[in-house]
């Protein structure tokens, strides 16, 4: 994320404390340009939400996926038409 400095400057403090809380640099601009990349710190010691199973709970299925329908895909049935060929010609 970018901002401008004088809108960092303004709201520094709540973007301090956006950064803190989200773990995203914020990228600070002056008249276009990166000047500056605000960071968390991170602390010696302290442990970070683990990447697998962040989002656990977060979806829900649909139907069932395990025993799908049976259906005749053009590629298992070998009827799919070849591509390649045709582009080779057009060219």
């Amino acid at each position: 994320m970018q901002i401008p400095a004088a809108e960092f400057k303004a709201n520094c403090l709540k973007i301090m404390d956006e950064v803190e809380k989200t773990h995203d640099p914020i990228i600070i601009t002056k008249r276009g340009r990166p000047v500056a990349k605000l960071v968390p710190v991170e602390i010696p010691g302290t442990k970070r939400k683990p990447l697998f199973g962040y989002m656990a709970g977060e979806a829900t299925l649909l139907g069932d996926v395990v025993n799908m329908p049976e259906a005749v895909w053009e590629a298992d049935a070998g009827t799919e038409p070849n591509l390649v060929e045709k582009t080779r010609r057009a060219r």
